[in-house]
């Protein structure tokens, strides 16, 4: 061996050690962002205890967070290029960071709901510039591990989190569900100053204003429509009303974007087929159903057995184990199946899963509860490291800002619109009995569609060729051709 060769060895192998090292630096600020979206939710009754209000009131503080993390996920790509990613990301998590100190040391509703406002434009700018900084400094051999690290916040916070929320509301005090952000932002700062290299765009256009206010604008309505048709507050006018609103809004942003010669968002990238399909169409789709089934499962658990809260989290951390299990076959399973047979293969299991999950009752052995449950985890990370690795296999460097943008605002969608599929078929089930709340029935079926949902957009990942993303798994079937 030369001593070229081995140069040029060292150098990949530095390469990737430092792509590993700055994706684990992302995902820990990622983790850090989802645990907060899903701990709050266990402590809103002592929370408005503490601040004199009805537990109701206390909703305010998870739409606002939601709907300022809406308006400004438009902005972030943008403000990545023009003043750098690292620096932006830097700037999101000591703003998130900040404002958790103030969400934790607020002593009315009206001071949460501004820090919680203040902490929802850090989040916004967190997770598409953080994935950048990913696309960045991974290769395109890197890519599966580098997204599989970022992914897993996604997949273990939603379930970590109202356990942990539970754990420290009752033992410590709803403040510290905020306070241990702390700790984790400075922790994620000194991480991304020591590791993290300074990257910017050379040549960046004027900030398209229009772009983002209607981008902006159609986001946030679409997503509280589909908070509002969770709740199902204030009939049906309203809720019509802000989707159509969202709709128009979103339409009118496309059409400007297609107009302009330096758009907010570059639309291109829906034009590589692996990026439209795992993020606009099937992806969409597929995300809608797995996304649905943590917020199910903690309620078949508890209002369909009648279990505790404590007994219903050890099924879900069984949940949780699984979403991890899988981290380790990932890329040998890619390698030798590819993506479409993957994500197809993959999927079909996962909407099994959950269609299965309907069909668990109080005498079901536990035994077999936990294997569903294992099999559900395990497949659903597996179709969201895919899904979310396929994404980005094909897109350029000059695409990779507005892809990445793009990619968050429709995750934020697909999130919401699982939820709000799911509590639809509930109240439609048990509304058709003339009940006030779901029973074991009303489960059954509110797994049964959101399965269906995901079996149906597995069938479209049948189009992608044999070869898709062959570059990014390695799929042996393209090494030898």
């Amino acid at each position: 061996m030369t001593a070229v060769q081995t140069s040029e060895k060292t150098d990949e192998a530095f390469g990737a050690r430092q792509a590993k090292i700055v994706a684990l630096v992302v995902a820990v600020s990622f983790f850090m962002q989802i645990l907060d979206g899903t701990i709050v939710t266990t402590s809103l009754p002592q929370m408005a205890a503490s601040f004199g209000v009805q537990p109701v009131a206390m909703s305010i503080g998870i739409t606002v967070y939601m709907l300022t993390t809406a308006a400004f996920i438009p902005l972030s790509g943008w403000l990545g290029d023009r003043f750098g990613a690292r620096r932006v990301f830097l700037t999101s998590i000591a703003v998130f960071t900040v404002a958790s100190l103030f969400c934790g040391l607020s002593g009315s509703l009206t001071e949460f709901v501004i820090a919680r406002a203040v902490q929802g434009v850090g989040s916004a700018l967190m997770t598409p510039v953080g994935r950048i900084i990913v696309l960045k400094n991974a290769r395109k051999s890197e890519l599966v591990q580098a997204i599989a690290l970022i992914t897993w916040p996604a997949l273990t916070a939603p379930v970590v989190g109202p356990v942990l929320g539970s754990f420290i509301t009752t033992y410590a005090s709803w403040h510290w569900n905020f306070l241990i952000n702390i700790p984790i932002g400075m922790i994620g700062i000194a991480l991304v100053l020591r590791f993290v290299p300074e990257q910017r765009e050379e040549s960046v256009g004027p900030l398209d204003v229009k772009g983002f206010f209607l981008s902006a604008a159609g986001l946030t309505l679409l997503l509280a429509g589909l908070e509002l048709s969770v709740k199902w507050e204030g009939g049906l006018l309203p809720l019509i009303v802000l989707l159509g609103a969202g709709i128009v809004f979103s339409v009118m942003a496309t059409r400007h974007f297609r107009r302009v010669d330096n758009p907010l968002l570059d639309l291109a990238a829906f034009r590589v087929q692996t990026f439209s399909m795992t993020t606009l169409s099937a992806g969409t789709a597929c995300r809608t159903a797995i996304n649905a089934t943590p917020f199910l499962l903690p309620l078949l658990f508890q209002l369909g057995f009648g279990l505790s809260s404590i007994a219903a989290g050890t099924y879900l951390l069984v949940y949780f184990l699984g979403n991890l299990g899988m981290k380790t076959v990932t890329t040998p399973l890619l390698r030798l199946f590819g993506f479409r047979n993957v994500l197809f293969f993959n999927g079909v299991i996962a909407a099994g899963s959950i269609i299965g999950c309907g069909f668990l009752t109080p005498d079901t052995p536990e035994v077999v509860i936990s294997a569903l449950l294992l099999v559900a985890g395990l497949s659903r990370s597996m179709e969201f490291t895919a899904l979310n690795t396929l994404s980005f296999a094909d897109i350029g460097p000059s695409q990779r800002s507005s892809a990445s943008t793009l990619s968050s605002m429709l995750q934020q969608i697909s999130m919401l619109l699982g939820v709000a599929v799911a509590a639809a078929v509930l109240n439609t089930s048990s509304g058709l009995r003339g009940a006030a709340g779901p029973a074991l029935g009303d489960f059954r079926w509110a797994f049964f569609v959101v399965g269906m949902i995901g079996f149906l957009s597995c069938l479209r990942f049948l189009q992608l060729s044999a070869d898709a993303g062959a570059e990014v798994s390695h799929h042996r079937r393209f090494q030898k051709s």
